[in-house]
C-alpha cells in the first residue's frame, strides 16, 4: 500500500468532532490497520452516522415483513421499493424524512426532501407520478410554529410544482412537541415497466463511472452526520450552510435524461447522490456488485473554487447521479445528456479490488474497502437498552371519572373539534399544490388519494399516509398496528386493495433507553399489522434525534399505503351524494376516548389508552368495503378517525353539495359515543332500493353494521346533542386556518 496524502493529522478527538465515538474510532483503526487520512475519517462520519448506516435501528428493522410475491427488489437494496401491479409494470415508491434541515432552514429544507425522494424513484426507471407528505408542527398560534408552517409548505409546493409532479395528499398535525422539530416526511410515487427497474449497484471492472447533473458546491457538508444525526438545539441554527440548496428546474431535466439513458440499455448501475453525496453512492453502489471504483476528485464538476477532497466527498449539492455506463456505449450516454442539456463527466471506473481509491492532485487520498463503510457490512450496528417509560402506566391508568364527562356540553364540545387544527381542512396547505399536473389525479380530498394510471387502462392506485403520533405515544405497540390499520383502511374507502407499505420512523435519542423502547414496541406492532394484512414493508427511512433540551417529540410512525384499484370507474368518495339516502355506521362502536381530539380541546390532556385494535375485524371492513364497492352498493364511505363519529359526519356534510344529515341514536348521546375514537369503522350511505343487499352482504362477511339515520337538506342534526347549519360549520371548518395565519 502506497503511502496516502492527508491534509490534517486525524486523531480521537477530531473522531467526536465528526460525530463518531471513541469506539467507532478504534473499530476504523483496527479495520484500516492505520490512522485514516482526514478525508477517509470524514467519509467514516457520514457513512456511520445514524443517517445512513441506521446503526441503532437495522436489527429492528430486519424484523419487519420485508418479502412477498408483489416486490420486485428487497427492501432497503435499492433506490426505492418496487411493487408488482400487473399487466408488466410495477410502482415503486418510498418515503423519507428531511426534518432537522426544515427546522433550520424550512424552504430549502422541505424543497430538497421532496427533490431527494424524487430523485429516488426516477433512479429506479420509474417517472414520478405523485408526492405526499406527512408534516407535523408545533401549536399553531405560537409565531415560531407559523414561520416554519409557512416555510415548509412554500417549499414543498415550490419544488414540486416547478418539477412538474402533483402533491395528491397527506396530512398536517399540530401538537406542542414538534414545536422545535417540525416533522417534514415526504413520499413519492412512480410507476415504471418491470423491465426498465433500474439497479444501485457498479458491475462490469472498467466501466465508466459518470456524475450526471448539476456541479458539485459546499453545501450540505455533513447534512446525514453533524445535523440530521444529533439532537437539535440553539448551535443548529449557525449550521445553515448544512442544508442542501434545491433547483427543481434542473431536476426536471436530469428526470427526463435519466429515464432516456436507461431506456437506451446503457446504464448498468445508478444511485442518487443524497445524504453523504459522493462518500455513499461510491461506496454502496461498490458493496452491492462486490466491486470496487477508482474515482479522480480532479474531474468533478465544482461550482466553489479551492475545494478539499473531504469537502468534494461529502458535498450533498443536489440534482446529481452517480451511473455506471456499460464502457462501450459511453459516447450514447454523452449524447443523450447533450440532448437534455445536462452535464455528464465521467470521474472514474469500476475496479475488481472491491476497494475505493479516491484521487485528488495525483495524490491517494482515501483507500478503504467499500465493505467497511456500508449498511450490511462492517458499519456498526448496535442494540440500544430498551426500558418502558414509567409515564406510559400513568397515562393508561388515568381515571377518566374525574373528569365529569357527561356534564360536558356537546354542541360546545363539537364545535371545539370542528375548530381543532388538526381537523379542519388543510385547504390553505393543498391550494398551493399543483395536484392536477399530469392529469392522473382522479381524488386528492378525501380518505386516500386516487390516481389512474394510463399506461395500463382502467387501473389506478390508492396513496395514504397515516398515523396518530398520540396513540402511539400512549401505547407505542397498539398506536403503531393503528397506523397501519387506519393507512389500510383509508385505502380501502376508496375502493382498493391493501398491496404494501413504505414507512418513516420518527423518534427521538435512541441512546435513551425509553425512546428506544417505544421504538421497538412500534416496530413490532408494524411487523404484526402488515403480516396479518399481507402488506409487506417495500424500505422507508428513521429519523432519531427529534427532540431539543425543551421538547421531545411523540413517536410518530409514518405509514405510507399502497392499494391497487382493479377499475378506476368502480371507486367511491367520502361525501354524501344525494337526499334521503341512508345513513350506516360499519364497524364495531366502542366507547373509547383515551388519546382522542376531544380530551386533548376539551380538557387539555392526553391521556388514556388507545383504542383497542381488532385486525381481524378490520380485515372483514377492507374486503366488505371493496367488495360493496365493486358492486356499486355505496354511494360514499368515510373512516372514522380524529373527532370519532360526529367529526366523521360533519365532514361527509361539508365536501357534500349542500346535504346533512338527521341521525336518532338508540340511546341519549354521549361524548363517548359522539367523539370516541374506535378503530374499525366507516360510516357509508346507500340508496334506500340497495338496503337489502347492503345488509345481506354485512351479515355474509359478519361485518357489524347499524342504521344511524338519513341525509337531509343543508341542516346536520344528531336528536338530543346538536342541530347546525351546514354553513355554520363549513365556514369554521374551512377558515380556521388561514384566519391563524393572517
Amino acid at each position: 500500500m502506497e503511502n496516502l496524502f492527508t491534509e490534517i493529522e486525524t486523531n480521537e478527538e477530531l473522531a467526536l468532532q465528526l460525530g463518531l465515538s471513541s469506539d467507532e474510532y478504534y473499530m476504523i483503526l483496527k479495520l484500516l490497520g492505520r490512522k485514516p487520512t482526514y478525508t477517509e475519517l470524514g467519509i467514516f462520519s457520514v457513512m456511520w452516522s445514524e443517517h445512513c448506516s441506521y446503526k441503532n435501528s437495522i436489527k429492528m428493522l430486519k424484523t419487519l415483513p420485508r418479502s412477498g410475491p408483489q416486490l420486485l427488489v428487497s427492501a432497503g437494496e435499492e433506490n426505492a421499493g418496487a411493487v408488482d401491479i400487473g399487466n408488466g409494470y410495477a410502482i415503486c415508491f418510498k418515503i423519507e424524512s428531511h426534518n432537522h434541515p426544515s427546522a433550520v432552514e424550512p424552504f430549502q429544507g422541505a424543497a430538497t426532501g421532496v427533490g431527494g425522494i424524487l430523485r429516488d424513484i426516477f433512479s429506479m426507471g420509474a417517472r414520478p407520478i405523485a408526492v405526499l407528505n406527512s408534516l407535523r408542527f408545533g401549536n399553531l398560534r405560537d409565531e415560531k410554529t407559523k414561520f416554519l408552517f409557512k416555510g415548509v409548505v412554500s417549499g414543498i409546493s415550490h419544488y414540486g410544482n416547478c418539477f412538474g409532479v402533483p402533491t395528491v395528499g397527506g396530512e398536517v398535525y399540530f401538537e406542542e412537541c414538534y414545536t422545535d422539530n417540525p416533522l417534514v416526511n415526504v413520499m413519492a410515487v412512480g410507476i415504471v415497466r418491470t423491465d426498465r427497474i433500474a439497479f444501485a449497484r457498479a458491475k462490469g471492472f472498467g466501466n465508466p463511472v459518470c456524475i450526471v447533473g448539476s456541479s458539485t458546491g459546499r453545501d450540505g457538508i455533513h447534512g446525514a452526520s453533524l445535523l440530521a444525526s444529533k439532537e437539535f438545539c440553539e448551535e443548529m441554527m449557525d449550521m445553515r450552510p448544512t442544508v442542501q440548496v434545491g433547483d427543481p428546474f434542473a431536476e426536471k431535466l436530469l428526470l427526463e435524461a435519466t429515464l432516456e439513458l436507461i431506456r437506451a440499455g446503457i446504464v448498468v448501475g445508478i444511485q442518487d447522490m443524497g445524504a453523504a453525496g459522493i462518500s455513499c453512492s461510491t461506496s454502496e453502489m461498490s458493496s452491492r456488485g462486490r466491486v470496487g471504483m477508482s474515482i479522480n476528485l480532479d474531474l468533478v464538476p465544482l461550482r466553489e473554487p479551492n475545494m478539499t477532497p473531504y469537502e468534494i466527498m461529502l458535498s450533498e449539492s443536489q440534482e446529481r447521479m452517480l451511473f455506471v455506463f456499460d464502457k462501450n456505449r459511453l459516447n450514447e450516454a454523452i449524447d443523450i445528456c447533450k440532448k437534455w442539456d445536462v452535464p455528464i463527466t465521467k470521474i472514474g471506473e469500476v475496479t475488481d479490488c472491491g476497494f475505493l481509491h479516491i484521487w485528488k492532485n495525483n495524490r491517494k487520498v482515501c483507500e478503504i474497502r467499500a465493505d467497511n463503510l456500508v449498511l450490511g457490512g462492517d458499519a456498526p450496528q448496535y442494540d440500544p437498552l430498551a426500558k418502558e417509560p414509567q409515564y406510559i402506566h400513568e397515562k393508561q391508568n388515568f381515571d377518566m371519572s374525574t373528569l365529569n364527562i357527561d356534564d360536558i356540553d356537546l354542541k360546545e364540545a363539537f364545535l371545539k373539534l370542528i375548530s381543532s387544527p388538526n381537523i379542519v381542512s388543510k385547504r390553505w396547505v393543498y391550494e398551493q399544490y399543483d395536484f392536477q399536473v399530469r392529469t392522473n389525479t382522479i381524488k386528492n380530498i378525501g380518505d386516500a388519494a386516487v390516481l389512474r394510471l394510463k399506461e395500463i387502462p382502467n387501473k389506478g392506485i390508492a396513496l395514504s399516509t397515516d398515523c396518530n403520533s398520540r396513540y402511539v405515544y400512549l401505547n407505542p405497540y397498539r398506536g403503531a398496528v393503528i397506523a397501519v390499520a387506519e393507512s389500510a383502511r383509508n385505502v380501502a374507502c376508496v375502493g382498493a386493495r391493501p398491496l404494501a407499505i413504505t414507512n418513516c420512523l420518527n423518534f427521538g435519542n435512541p441512546n435513551n433507553p425509553e425512546v428506544y423502547w417505544t421504538f421497538k414496541q412500534a416496530v413490532i406492532g408494524i411487523g404484526d399489522a402488515c403480516r396479518y394484512f399481507e402488506t409487506p414493508v417495500t424500505g422507508g427511512n428513521v429519523s432519531f434525534h427529534n427532540e431539543s433540551s425543551a421538547y421531545a417529540i411523540y413517536p410518530t410512525p409514518i405509514i405510507g399505503m399502497l392499494g391497487v384499484i382493479d377499475d378506476v370507474s368502480k371507486i367511491c368518495s367520502l361525501e354524501f351524494k344525494e337526499v334521503d339516502d341512508l345513513i350506516y355506521l360499519v364497524g364495531a362502536n366502542r366507547v373509547e376516548l383515551g388519546g382522542s381530539e376531544f380530551l386533548k380541546q376539551v380538557f387539555g390532556l392526553v391521556a388514556g389508552d388507545a383504542p383497542f385494535v381488532d385486525l381481524e375485524e378490520e380485515k372483514k371492513l377492507h374486503k366488505f368495503l371493496y367488495e360493496s364497492i365493486q358492486q356499486g352498493i355505496l354511494n360514499s364511505a368515510h373512516d372514522c378517525s380524529e373527532g370519532g363519529l360526529a367529526i366523521c359526519l360533519a365532514e361527509k356534510s361539508i365536501y357534500s353539495d349542500g346535504i346533512g344529515f338527521k341521525i336518532n341514536l338508540d340511546s341519549k348521546p354521549s361524548a363517548g359515543i359522539l367523539f370516541g375514537e374506535s378503530q374499525g369503522r366507516v360510516v357509508v350511505t346507500i340508496s334506500k332500493e340497495k338496503k337489502g343487499i347492503f345488509e345481506t352482504i354485512c351479515k355474509d362477511l359478519k361485518v357489524p353494521f347499524k342504521l344511524l339515520g338519513k341525509t337531509q337538506k343543508e341542516c346536520i342534526e344528531i336528536d338530543g346533542a346538536f342541530t347546525f347549519e351546514i354553513k355554520e360549520v363549513m365556514d369554521i371548518y374551512f377558515t380556521r386556518i388561514e384566519k391563524e395565519l393572517s
